[in-house]
Protein backbone atom coordinates (compact mmCIF):
# COMPACT_ATOMS: atom_id res chain seq x y z
CA UNK A 1 0.00 0.00 0.00
CA UNK A 2 1.34 3.80 -0.87
CA UNK A 3 1.16 6.27 1.55
CA UNK A 4 -1.58 8.12 2.69
CA UNK A 5 -2.84 10.69 4.40
CA UNK A 6 -5.01 9.74 7.08
CA UNK A 7 -7.42 11.71 9.57
CA UNK A 8 -8.31 9.64 12.42
CA UNK A 9 -11.29 10.74 13.64
CA UNK A 10 -12.25 10.26 17.37
CA UNK A 11 -14.09 11.40 20.61
CA UNK A 12 -12.68 14.67 21.84
CA UNK A 13 -12.22 12.94 24.98
CA UNK A 14 -10.43 10.05 23.34
CA UNK A 15 -7.52 12.15 21.81
CA UNK A 16 -4.35 10.59 23.15
CA UNK A 17 -1.94 12.30 25.30
CA UNK A 18 1.25 12.96 24.29
CA UNK A 19 4.28 10.90 25.44
CA UNK A 20 1.46 8.05 26.21
CA UNK A 21 2.92 4.47 26.76
CA UNK A 22 1.63 1.04 26.70
CA UNK A 23 1.80 0.53 29.75
CA UNK A 24 -0.75 4.02 30.29
CA UNK A 25 -3.25 2.94 27.85
CA UNK A 26 -3.95 -0.81 28.19
CA UNK A 27 -6.31 0.01 30.30
CA UNK A 28 -7.30 3.77 29.00
CA UNK A 29 -10.46 5.14 27.30
CA UNK A 30 -8.22 6.11 24.27
CA UNK A 31 -6.67 2.72 24.55
CA UNK A 32 -7.85 2.24 20.73
CA UNK A 33 -6.83 5.09 19.27
CA UNK A 34 -3.30 4.98 21.02
CA UNK A 35 -2.57 2.11 19.13
CA UNK A 36 -3.95 2.80 15.66
CA UNK A 37 -1.76 5.81 16.18
CA UNK A 38 1.00 4.18 16.87
CA UNK A 39 0.62 2.12 13.59
CA UNK A 40 -0.08 4.46 11.32
CA UNK A 41 3.20 6.13 12.71
CA UNK A 42 5.02 2.87 12.10
CA UNK A 43 3.90 2.51 8.44
CA UNK A 44 4.11 5.80 7.99
CA UNK A 45 1.27 7.28 6.80
CA UNK A 46 0.67 11.31 7.44
CA UNK A 47 -1.57 11.40 9.70
CA UNK A 48 -3.59 13.68 11.79
CA UNK A 49 -5.70 12.94 15.00
CA UNK A 50 -9.02 14.83 14.86
CA UNK A 51 -11.45 14.97 18.45
CA UNK A 52 -14.87 15.88 17.60
CA UNK A 53 -17.88 15.70 19.69
CA UNK A 54 -21.10 17.69 18.36
CA UNK A 55 -19.84 19.68 15.53
CA UNK A 56 -19.59 18.79 11.73
CA UNK A 57 -19.02 22.46 10.88
CA UNK A 58 -15.59 22.01 12.40
CA UNK A 59 -14.91 18.46 11.20
CA UNK A 60 -15.86 19.02 7.37
CA UNK A 61 -13.67 22.24 7.73
CA UNK A 62 -10.50 20.04 9.06
CA UNK A 63 -11.12 17.42 6.18
CA UNK A 64 -11.10 20.33 3.25
CA UNK A 65 -8.07 21.63 4.68
CA UNK A 66 -6.35 18.64 5.11
CA UNK A 67 -7.87 16.78 1.94
CA UNK A 68 -7.37 13.10 3.46
CA UNK A 69 -7.01 9.97 1.51
CA UNK A 70 -9.33 8.30 3.85
CA UNK A 71 -10.95 8.83 7.33
CA UNK A 72 -9.76 6.41 9.93
CA UNK A 73 -13.76 6.01 11.99
CA UNK A 74 -13.07 5.58 15.30
CA UNK A 75 -16.56 7.46 16.94
CA UNK A 76 -18.90 5.86 18.45
CA UNK A 77 -20.65 7.96 19.35
CA UNK A 78 -21.53 11.83 17.98
CA UNK A 79 -23.06 14.46 20.75
CA UNK A 80 -23.57 11.89 22.81
CA UNK A 81 -25.78 9.78 21.47
CA UNK A 82 -24.54 6.26 20.24
CA UNK A 83 -26.72 6.19 17.81
CA UNK A 84 -25.66 8.74 15.34
CA UNK A 85 -22.16 7.65 14.55
CA UNK A 86 -24.07 6.37 11.46
CA UNK A 87 -24.89 9.88 10.46
CA UNK A 88 -21.08 11.13 10.64
CA UNK A 89 -20.70 8.26 8.15
CA UNK A 90 -23.32 9.19 5.87
CA UNK A 91 -22.08 12.62 5.84
CA UNK A 92 -18.51 11.09 4.82
CA UNK A 93 -20.13 8.92 1.66
CA UNK A 94 -22.16 12.30 0.73
CA UNK A 95 -18.90 14.58 0.73
CA UNK A 96 -17.53 11.20 -1.17
CA UNK A 97 -14.85 10.77 1.69
CA UNK A 98 -13.18 7.42 2.21
CA UNK A 99 -13.47 5.57 5.11
CA UNK A 100 -12.77 2.84 7.49
CA UNK A 101 -15.24 0.54 9.20
CA UNK A 102 -18.68 -0.03 8.61
CA UNK A 103 -21.23 1.30 6.18
CA UNK A 104 -24.20 3.63 7.53
CA UNK A 105 -26.99 1.41 6.93
CA UNK A 106 -24.76 -1.10 8.81
CA UNK A 107 -24.00 1.17 11.66
CA UNK A 108 -27.94 1.41 12.29
CA UNK A 109 -28.71 -1.93 11.95
CA UNK A 110 -26.20 -3.33 14.27
CA UNK A 111 -26.30 -0.90 16.81
CA UNK A 112 -29.66 -1.14 17.35
CA UNK A 113 -29.74 -4.35 19.21
CA UNK A 114 -33.20 -5.53 19.50
CA UNK A 115 -33.83 -4.96 15.36
CA UNK A 116 -30.65 -6.76 14.64
CA UNK A 117 -32.17 -9.75 16.25
CA UNK A 118 -35.22 -9.70 14.35
CA UNK A 119 -33.74 -9.28 10.76
CA UNK A 120 -32.38 -12.39 12.23
CA UNK A 121 -34.96 -14.22 13.63
CA UNK A 122 -36.31 -13.68 9.72
CA UNK A 123 -33.47 -15.37 8.44
CA UNK A 124 -33.71 -18.13 10.63
CA UNK A 125 -30.29 -17.35 13.31
CA UNK A 126 -31.41 -18.52 16.87
CA UNK A 127 -31.05 -16.02 19.66
CA UNK A 128 -32.21 -15.95 23.35
CA UNK A 129 -36.03 -14.42 23.50
CA UNK A 130 -36.71 -11.04 24.05
CA UNK A 131 -38.26 -8.12 24.34
CA UNK A 132 -37.85 -3.74 24.45
CA UNK A 133 -38.81 -1.89 27.52
CA UNK A 134 -39.24 1.38 25.48
CA UNK A 135 -38.34 4.02 27.70
CA UNK A 136 -41.83 6.51 29.03
CA UNK A 137 -44.13 3.13 27.89
CA UNK A 138 -44.86 0.76 30.56
CA UNK A 139 -43.77 -2.53 29.89
CA UNK A 140 -45.39 -5.63 28.46
CA UNK A 141 -43.35 -8.77 29.63
CA UNK A 142 -44.40 -11.18 27.45
CA UNK A 143 -45.73 -14.96 28.52
CA UNK A 144 -43.59 -16.99 27.38
CA UNK A 145 -40.26 -15.54 28.36
CA UNK A 146 -38.52 -17.52 31.11
CA UNK A 147 -36.40 -16.83 34.44
CA UNK A 148 -33.50 -15.80 34.76
CA UNK A 149 -33.42 -12.60 31.97
CA UNK A 150 -31.05 -10.41 31.50
CA UNK A 151 -31.58 -6.56 31.16
CA UNK A 152 -29.22 -3.86 28.90
CA UNK A 153 -29.01 -0.97 27.25
CA UNK A 154 -30.87 -1.33 23.87
CA UNK A 155 -28.48 1.19 22.48
CA UNK A 156 -25.29 1.94 24.73
CA UNK A 157 -21.99 -0.07 24.25
CA UNK A 158 -19.23 -0.90 26.51
CA UNK A 159 -20.86 -3.26 29.02
CA UNK A 160 -22.61 0.49 29.97
CA UNK A 161 -25.23 -0.48 33.13
CA UNK A 162 -24.61 -4.38 32.71
CA UNK A 163 -23.24 -5.66 36.43
CA UNK A 164 -24.26 -8.82 38.37
CA UNK A 165 -27.45 -6.86 39.22
CA UNK A 166 -28.04 -7.33 35.49
CA UNK A 167 -29.53 -10.89 36.01
CA UNK A 168 -33.15 -11.07 37.37
CA UNK A 169 -35.11 -13.78 38.92
CA UNK A 170 -38.40 -12.47 39.16
CA UNK A 171 -40.94 -9.90 38.10
CA UNK A 172 -40.00 -7.13 41.11
CA UNK A 173 -36.61 -7.65 40.26
CA UNK A 174 -36.78 -6.89 36.55
CA UNK A 175 -39.43 -3.56 36.90
CA UNK A 176 -36.69 -2.34 39.31
CA UNK A 177 -33.63 -3.17 36.63
CA UNK A 178 -35.90 -1.84 33.87
CA UNK A 179 -35.83 1.25 35.70
CA UNK A 180 -32.17 1.53 36.69
CA UNK A 181 -32.15 1.37 32.87
CA UNK A 182 -34.34 4.02 31.81
CA UNK A 183 -33.42 6.84 34.09
CA UNK A 184 -29.73 6.36 34.89
CA UNK A 185 -29.06 5.83 30.77
CA UNK A 186 -31.90 7.42 29.46
CA UNK A 187 -31.89 4.33 27.03
CA UNK A 188 -34.79 2.02 26.15
CA UNK A 189 -33.97 -1.36 27.79
CA UNK A 190 -33.44 -4.58 25.85
CA UNK A 191 -34.46 -7.84 27.95
CA UNK A 192 -33.40 -11.17 26.99
CA UNK A 193 -33.57 -14.61 28.44
CA UNK A 194 -29.97 -15.38 30.16
CA UNK A 195 -28.44 -18.27 28.31
CA UNK A 196 -25.70 -19.92 30.71
CA UNK A 197 -22.87 -21.08 29.13
CA UNK A 198 -19.49 -19.83 27.26
CA UNK A 199 -19.19 -16.58 25.82
CA UNK A 200 -17.65 -16.57 22.32
CA UNK A 201 -16.30 -13.63 20.13
CA UNK A 202 -15.88 -13.48 16.46
CA UNK A 203 -13.89 -11.39 14.74
CA UNK A 204 -14.90 -10.70 10.86
CA UNK A 205 -13.26 -8.59 8.76
CA UNK A 206 -14.39 -7.61 4.77
CA UNK A 207 -16.94 -6.32 2.74
CA UNK A 208 -17.63 -8.71 0.04
CA UNK A 209 -15.38 -11.40 0.70
CA UNK A 210 -14.95 -12.14 4.48
CA UNK A 211 -12.30 -13.63 6.55
CA UNK A 212 -13.78 -14.74 9.62
CA UNK A 213 -10.95 -15.39 12.43
CA UNK A 214 -10.91 -18.03 15.54
CA UNK A 215 -13.31 -17.91 18.10
CA UNK A 216 -12.22 -15.71 20.90
CA UNK A 217 -13.52 -16.69 24.53
CA UNK A 218 -13.70 -14.72 27.64
CA UNK A 219 -13.82 -17.05 30.75
CA UNK A 220 -15.41 -15.51 33.44
CA UNK A 221 -13.32 -17.35 36.76
CA UNK A 222 -14.85 -17.68 39.87
CA UNK A 223 -17.65 -15.62 38.78
CA UNK A 224 -19.83 -18.53 37.30
CA UNK A 225 -19.79 -19.74 40.83
CA UNK A 226 -19.91 -16.54 42.64
CA UNK A 227 -22.64 -14.71 40.61
CA UNK A 228 -23.35 -14.87 36.51
CA UNK A 229 -20.71 -15.04 33.81
CA UNK A 230 -21.51 -12.39 32.23
CA UNK A 231 -19.67 -9.07 30.77
CA UNK A 232 -19.94 -6.55 33.05
CA UNK A 233 -18.00 -3.18 32.64
CA UNK A 234 -15.83 -4.48 35.70
CA UNK A 235 -15.02 -7.77 33.89
CA UNK A 236 -14.26 -5.41 30.65
CA UNK A 237 -12.40 -2.05 32.28
CA UNK A 238 -11.31 -3.10 35.56
CA UNK A 239 -8.13 -4.82 36.09
CA UNK A 240 -7.85 -5.73 39.49
CA UNK A 241 -11.15 -7.31 39.25
CA UNK A 242 -10.42 -9.06 36.64
CA UNK A 243 -7.23 -10.39 38.39
CA UNK A 244 -9.55 -10.76 41.66
CA UNK A 245 -12.09 -13.43 39.60
CA UNK A 246 -9.02 -15.06 37.09
CA UNK A 247 -11.07 -13.36 34.34
CA UNK A 248 -8.95 -14.67 31.01
CA UNK A 249 -9.48 -14.42 27.43
CA UNK A 250 -7.78 -16.34 24.77
CA UNK A 251 -8.64 -18.59 21.75
CA UNK A 252 -11.81 -20.97 22.55
CA UNK A 253 -10.30 -23.93 23.33
CA UNK A 254 -12.15 -27.55 22.74
CA UNK A 255 -14.26 -26.73 20.02
CA UNK A 256 -15.33 -29.82 17.68
CA UNK A 257 -14.53 -28.82 13.57
CA UNK A 258 -18.32 -29.27 13.07
CA UNK A 259 -19.06 -26.62 15.60
CA UNK A 260 -16.16 -24.24 14.25
CA UNK A 261 -17.41 -24.71 11.14
CA UNK A 262 -21.08 -24.06 12.59
CA UNK A 263 -19.31 -20.61 13.92
CA UNK A 264 -17.37 -19.38 11.15
CA UNK A 265 -21.12 -20.27 9.02
CA UNK A 266 -23.18 -18.43 11.06
CA UNK A 267 -20.70 -15.31 11.16
CA UNK A 268 -20.91 -15.15 7.49
CA UNK A 269 -25.24 -14.92 7.96
CA UNK A 270 -24.66 -12.46 10.44
CA UNK A 271 -22.53 -10.25 9.02
CA UNK A 272 -24.11 -10.13 5.52
CA UNK A 273 -28.00 -10.27 7.09
CA UNK A 274 -26.46 -6.92 8.95
CA UNK A 275 -25.10 -5.23 5.80
CA UNK A 276 -21.53 -4.99 7.54
CA UNK A 277 -18.59 -4.06 6.11
CA UNK A 278 -15.17 -3.20 7.10
CA UNK A 279 -14.71 -5.06 10.27
CA UNK A 280 -17.00 -6.05 13.31
CA UNK A 281 -16.95 -8.58 16.60
CA UNK A 282 -20.13 -10.73 16.57
CA UNK A 283 -20.87 -12.22 20.01
CA UNK A 284 -22.66 -15.76 20.72
CA UNK A 285 -23.35 -18.08 23.77
CA UNK A 286 -22.89 -21.42 23.14
CA UNK A 287 -25.50 -22.90 25.76
CA UNK A 288 -24.38 -25.89 28.39
CA UNK A 289 -26.35 -27.99 25.70
CA UNK A 290 -24.38 -27.12 22.88
CA UNK A 291 -26.88 -24.84 21.71
CA UNK A 292 -25.52 -21.24 19.57
CA UNK A 293 -27.41 -17.99 19.98
CA UNK A 294 -26.25 -15.03 18.61
CA UNK A 295 -26.66 -11.86 21.43
CA UNK A 296 -25.31 -8.92 19.28
CA UNK A 297 -22.93 -7.43 16.55
CA UNK A 298 -20.10 -4.98 17.32
CA UNK A 299 -19.31 -2.75 14.02
CA UNK A 300 -16.15 -1.03 14.23
CA UNK A 301 -15.59 -3.20 17.09
CA UNK A 302 -12.63 -2.26 19.53
CA UNK A 303 -9.49 -2.69 17.68
CA UNK A 304 -6.92 -2.10 20.49
CA UNK A 305 -3.66 -4.23 20.36
CA UNK A 306 -4.51 -6.83 22.98
CA UNK A 307 -8.29 -7.05 22.40
CA UNK A 308 -10.64 -9.32 21.01
CA UNK A 309 -10.35 -8.53 17.59
CA UNK A 310 -6.71 -7.70 17.30
CA UNK A 311 -5.56 -10.97 19.21
CA UNK A 312 -7.34 -13.27 16.81
CA UNK A 313 -6.37 -11.43 13.96
CA UNK A 314 -2.88 -12.41 15.23
CA UNK A 315 -3.67 -16.29 16.20
CA UNK A 316 -4.46 -16.18 12.51
CA UNK A 317 -1.02 -14.98 11.11
CA UNK A 318 -2.25 -11.21 10.56
CA UNK A 319 0.26 -8.66 13.19
CA UNK A 320 -1.46 -5.62 14.11
CA UNK A 321 0.27 -3.30 11.49
CA UNK A 322 -0.98 -5.95 8.50
CA UNK A 323 -4.43 -5.82 10.32
CA UNK A 324 -4.49 -1.92 10.08
CA UNK A 325 -3.39 -1.52 7.07
CA UNK A 326 -5.80 -4.18 5.57
CA UNK A 327 -8.65 -1.93 7.23
CA UNK A 328 -7.45 1.12 5.11
CA UNK A 329 -7.61 -0.84 2.19
CA UNK A 330 -10.65 -2.24 2.89
CA UNK A 331 -12.31 1.55 3.66
CA UNK A 332 -10.40 2.52 0.17
CA UNK A 333 -12.33 0.01 -2.04
CA UNK A 334 -15.52 -0.11 -0.22
CA UNK A 335 -18.22 0.40 -2.74
CA UNK A 336 -21.23 2.28 -1.66
CA UNK A 337 -24.78 1.10 -2.22
CA UNK A 338 -26.79 1.78 -5.18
Amino acid sequence: MSLLKVLVLVHQDCVPPEGATPETADWAHWKTEFYVKKALQQLGHRFVIFGVSDQLNDLQKQIQEFRPSIVFNLLEEFNGEPSFDSHVVAMLELLGVPYTGCNPHGLALGRNKALSKKVLNYHNIPTPGFFTAELHRQPKVPSHLKYPLIVKSLSEEASLGISQKSVVHNAKDLEKRMAFIHSSLGTSALVEEFVPGRELYVGVVGNRNLKVFHPWELSFGDLAQKGHGIATRNVKFNKKYSQKHGIKRGAAQGLSPLLLKRIERMSREVYRALNLSGYARLDFRLSESGQLYFLEANPNAELAHGECLANAAQHAGVVYSQLITKILSLGLNYEQAA
